[in-house]
């Protein structure tokens, strides 16, 4: 197999191609999987962005199907990934209520444990226009183990100290993707560091393996590798991996990798010392067979 790319850190690769066909070609362990698989939304809807009119509608792969289609899409990706996580990692999916629900089922019928589902709400989220149902502002994050016996690594303690030295709840008020985000263009269903920021400080160690089935702009590997993790990606439009690729180019330069640390608030509320261990990252001898 030949990486599409793979930096010189080695910490960032990615993989161009069917998702399903490209985790079958090769064995390897992942401590997290986070997935943001098609919502199944793009039904011709309108919404506010920037203060224009603009259809929701992000593409051909993000249209709904029957019931029954869309459990055994989620069926098939996720036996896969079940298939690369070790035994003590979690996986997170996001989604909305389009998709949720069939996401959850299918967890639980594979023998996933889940842990929690996490209330994304965004604090900038844009207008309802019809004025009909209460303005959408929430998406949700299934948080669940491989095994029910055996168990998972959450950073109970990062998560209290970010959270004003308060247990953190599984309401995440949170803004939607800002503008400097985009500096290298943007994807329809772009996620903000400030979420995959969190998810990876509070379910990894400083040395995890991070993989991200549907990478799209790759924001999980931006944020794996800002926090010390290393990651692989897979994602079967071009645009998108070379957008990703920029991405981690863009993040190479010291003075970008200083800013985005100090933009991400999660990330500024760290100590000293745990800044430190982002940075210092442990020599290992497991690594990507290719």
């Amino acid at each position: 197999m030949i990486p599409y790319f793979k930096s010189s850190d080695r910490a960032f690769t990615l993989l161009h191609g069917d998702r399903i066909e490209s985790l079958q070609q090769f064995s390897f362990k992942f401590d997290m999987i986070f997935a943001d698989p098609p919502y199944f939304l793009s039904n011709g809807g309108i919404s506010v962005q920037s203060g224009k009119m603009v259809c929701v509608d992000k593409g051909e792969w993000d249209k709904g199907g029957t019931p029954e289609y869309i459990d055994s899409f989620n069926r098939a990706w996720i036996s896969e990934c079940q298939n690369k996580l070790k035994e003590n990692g979690t996986i997170w999916i996001s989604g909305t209520y389009h998709n949720i629900f069939s996401i959850a089922n299918i967890l639980t019928e594979l023998g996933f444990k889940i842990l929690n589902v996490v209330t994304w709400a965004k604090t900038n989220p844009p207008p309802n226009i019809s004025c009909r149902y209460f303005t959408h502002s929430t998406e949700f994050i299934i948080w669940a183990r491989k095994s029910a016996k055996i168990t998972h690594y959450y950073n109970y303690s990062i998560m209290k100290q970010i959270n004003s030295n308060k247990q953190m709840t599984d309401v995440w008020q949170l803004p939607a993707i800002a503008r400097w985000e985009k500096s290298c263009g943007k994807h329809p269903t772009q996620k903000p560091l400030s979420v995959l920021s969190r998810i990876i400080l509070a379910s990894t160690r400083g040395d995890a393996w991070i993989i991200d089935p549907f990478t799209g702009s790759s924001t999980t590997g931006i944020a794996a590798n800002l926090l010390g993790r290393r990651f692989l990606g897979i994602d079967r439009e071009e645009e998108y991996l070379i957008l990703s690729k920029n991405r981690k180019k863009e993040i190479e330069q010291i003075a970008k990798f200083s800013l985005y640390h100090k933009k991400i608030k999660d990330i500024s509320l760290l100590n000293n010392a745990e800044r430190m261990s982002v940075h210092e990252k442990e020599v290992s001898i497991y690594d990507l067979p290719f």
